[in-house]
């Protein structure tokens, strides 16, 4: 579930998932890419953002979801 264009460090947004290197949080790409932001004006507004940095993004959520345990209650 890594990547190595993701990173945590605590000295950046708290530990917040970022893009490597910026300060960029991996929360606030998803959120514009949920509202409709597209790849370029993602890049456009991010000049140190690239279609990859995007990908990996993606990549990282849907590791996440992938990997997300799911408690159900009891049926009785």
């Amino acid at each position: 579930m890594t990547t190595d264009r993701i990173e945590f460090n605590p000295a950046v947004l708290h530990g917040k998932p970022v893009v490597r290197g910026t300060r960029i949080p991996v929360e606030g790409i998803l959120r514009k890419l949920s509202e409709g932001t597209t790849e370029a004006d993602l890049l456009a507004a991010y000049p140190r953002l690239t279609r990859d940095d995007i990908h990996a993004v993606l990549r990282y959520a849907a590791d996440l979801v992938a990997h997300e345990l799911i408690v159900l209650p009891n049926a009785g």
